[in-house]
């Protein structure tokens, strides 16, 4: 038997709630159902119902990346389950199923699926021996199929029609799991349980959330990052229909009424004064020279390797470069929002968040209430990237119920969504690199400043730990190489972004690659097929397989027809990037086009992903196809700006996404593999840019080197 304990070592959290009120398919809720025979439940995840039909407990978020299906293959697989009579549910933080873990870093599929697996096995044994007793035969003549126990002699008993049975077994502790080949529905295009709700408009996001007697708050929050507020006037804003209430929040001034208009409106007449503090001093420019201070000065070696310096002097050709990125907002479609029910002795919270129990220590301090007695409840995420891991939307609904004595919605505006952020972190690199007479690379030196999630944050990591994902895990063969990170302070918050440091880093490297190449006269794939080691090494914590490294190169070159002609003003660029911290290696080629005024119009990428075992094929090239388009928006359009301390952007009028008009093609192809499954959702990202970049080069003869790629900026290269 599964204990949850064992799950929790195998997925990184523990059992899931029995009673959520919503469903995947179509998240209605549920009628109270009528008495019935008991279920089959062999562990906390899976329930089998006399009906036939199969419920999973999924033990993440679902924020468009298809987990929650994932794991309901995994089950269904082993199960032998009829995948029409498939259903999921949602975990909560109830204290009886533990920490359910984060949603984040592409690590749901590789850390759940084995766990998964196991689960629909242990159901499939209980089921095979229940059907053996009762027709008297070997449980070895037994096999499942399609929803069914098959039996010698044509016998045939659907699943529901043997739980009561099977509830009286002991459900084995390891039982035995189908070999690849055998699967029928891992490996193969499935449809998303929760496609059919969401097309519809029938799921329901953390806005689609009522609750009885429910207020709905909006925030004023000081513009400027770190100000206190000193003192408000709500005479104006109380006497705006619907306004109920105005108080002093952790976060600012809410305004409570009886609906989000009301709310909104009220909040256009309110009189605050703040204490804005230190930050208003800051800008982008001031940022920009804060970093280049910082280079001038020794940064930690994050990594060494042979002598660098050393290398740099006996090279017969030097290259250098100056790269950087900007901060950058999750512009998450859906703002943040969150519902919260705080009482004497319980409190219920309704949030489309990434890591419900990370707020749960807030929750209790700011409540008085114990673990217990609160419970996180979570519906489908517009959009996450990592926003939704943070807990402070969660915690302003806490804060308003509190104070209101009554359900409230905390909705967020998107001005509020892009100006009180956690931002990914503004970098700036300066890179080194060495040629001998014959072209080889031997000298690598790469300093970049910027500032620490994991400091702003308040993590308890070392502060270089969150930035170096791309740049100290170069997986090329250099043979003198060193990596210095300098830690820049800011007082702008931080957070993870999709991909982390690798939507910044592998610009940088994969960039410079390509201007290493030139300058040697290479083609820029085969220089990198040089640099590949003869064997598997260590990088870090993390192995780097070259091979797998070679494959995708090789892969997406092929299926983009790399070194055949374009038009004129067309260029093709390659990047690649190993994914160490969820397996999975991505290569990409981009083909873009630049036009008379610098803007640039990418028509296709071709993506080679080796990324294990592929459990859902259709689900894999969604993901990829969701990363080039947040690479891109980011490459050709994303920058956070400051003034006064001030973000200065509000929407996406400003802050712009990309379109469907400019979407390009997205080829997406597999490298076949045994290897276990690795993570997708942000693999697929870090290529994006420098592919883009060096297509530039290739097109033009110009060299982009500070993202994101703007037209002036294109004209000027």
């Amino acid at each position: 038997m599964t204990t949850r304990r064992e799950f929790l070592q195998h997925t990184g959290c523990l059992a899931l709630a029995f009673n959520v009120p919503m469903t995947l398919k179509g998240f209605e809720p549920q009628a109270k159902a009528p008495a019935k025979a008991a279920p089959l439940e062999p562990n906390g995840f899976l329930r089998i119902d006399p009906d036939g039909s199969v419920t999973v407990w999924a033990t993440r978020s679902e924020m468009g990346q298809g987990v929650r299906t994932s794991m309901a293959m995994a089950v269904a697989e082993e199960l032998e389950a009829d995948w029409t009579k498939v259903k999921v549910q949602q975990a909560t933080t109830a204290p009886r199923f533990g920490d359910l873990g984060v949603t984040g870093g592409s690590q749901t599929t590789r850390t759940t699926t084995e766990a998964f697996r196991k689960v629909g096995a242990q159901a499939r044994e209980m089921l095979l021996q229940a059907a053996a007793d009762e027709w008297k035969v070997a449980k070895s003549d037994c096999r499942a199929e399609g929803g069914f126990v098959l039996g010698p002699g044509g016998k045939k008993a659907g699943f529901g029609t043997l739980v009561a049975t099977a509830a009286k077994l002991t459900p084995p502790k390891e039982p035995p799991l189908k070999a690849k080949k055998d699967f029928k529905i891992l490996g193969k295009d499935t449809l998303r349980l929760d496609g059919p709700a969401i097309v519809s408009g029938r799921a329901h996001f953390g806005t689609d959330v009522k609750r009885p007697g429910m207020l709905v708050a909006s925030i004023e929050r000081c513009p400027v990052f770190g100000g206190k507020l000193k003192s408000f006037d709500a005479s104006a804003a109380l006497k705006q229909p619907g306004v109920k209430q105005v108080v002093a929040v952790p976060s600012g001034v809410a305004v409570i009424a009886r609906d989000t208009w009301s709310a909104f409106s009220g909040r256009e007449f309110l009189k605050v004064q703040w204490e804005e503090g230190p930050a208003a001093q800051v800008d982008s420019a001031a940022l920009r020279k804060q970093f280049e201070e910082r280079l001038k000065t020794p940064g930690k070696v994050v990594r060494t390797e042979g002598d660098a310096a050393k290398g740099m002097e006996g090279a017969a050709k030097k290259l250098e470069a100056t790269y950087d990125a900007p901060f950058l907002a999750h512009a998450t479609m859906e703002p943040m929002v969150a519902v919260a029910d705080v009482k004497k002795d319980r409190c219920d919270i309704w949030a489309p968040s990434q890591a419900p129990g990370w707020s749960m220590a807030a929750v209790t301090k700011l409540t008085g209430l114990k673990a217990e007695q609160i419970e996180v409840h979570v519906p489908l995420l517009g959009g996450g990237f990592g926003r939704r891991a943070m807990p402070d939307f969660l915690l302003d609904a806490v804060a308003c119920s509190k104070a209101a004595g009554a359900p409230v919605k905390v909705q967020w505006t998107r001005q509020d969504d892009m100006r009180h952020d956690g931002y990914r972190p503004a970098t700036l690199h300066h890179i080194e690199g060495g040629l001998d007479d014959k072209g080889a690379l031997t000298a690598w030196r790469h300093r970049f400043a910027g500032p620490s999630i994991a400091v702003a944050a308040g993590l308890p990591w070392p502060p270089e730990s969150t930035e170096l994902s791309g740049a100290a895990d170069l997986a090329y063969a250099v043979p003198n190489l060193e990596v210095q990170w300098a830690q820049s302070e800011t007082p702008v918050p931080l957070w993870f972004w999709r991909a982390v440091p690798a939507s910044f880093n592998p610009f940088v490297t994969e960039c410079f690659l390509d201007e290493l190449a030139h300058a040697a006269g290479k083609d820029p794939l085969a220089f990198r097929l040089e640099l590949m080691h003869a064997a598997p090494r260590k990088v870090g914590k993390d192995t780097v397989a070259p091979d797998r490294l070679r494959g995708v190169l090789a892969l997406a070159a092929a299926k983009a027809d790399w070194g055949k002609p374009l038009p004129k003003g067309w260029g093709r660029g390659i990047a690649a990037h190993p994914y160490l911290d969820c397996g999975t290696y991505v290569a990409e080629v981009a083909e873009v086009e630049v036009k008379g005024d610098g803007t640039l119009r990418v028509h296709r990428v071709v993506c080679a992903v080796d990324c294990g075992q592929v459990l859902n094929p259709l689900n894999v090239k969604a993901q990829m196809e969701g990363a080039v388009a947040y690479g891109l928006s980011a490459a050709l359009h994303g920058e956070i700006t400051l003034e006064k301390g001030r973000v200065q952007q509000q929407s996406f009028k400003d802050y712009p996404v990309l379109r469907i008009a400019d979407m390009p093609k997205v080829e997406v192809h597999f490298v076949e593999s045994d290897l276990p499954p690795g993570g997708v959702g942000e693999p697929g990202l870090p290529p994006v840019a420098p592919a883009v970049a060096n297509a530039v080069f290739a097109a033009t003869g110009k060299r982009l080197r500070s993202m994101p790629f703007l037209p002036e900026k294109v004209l000027k290269a």
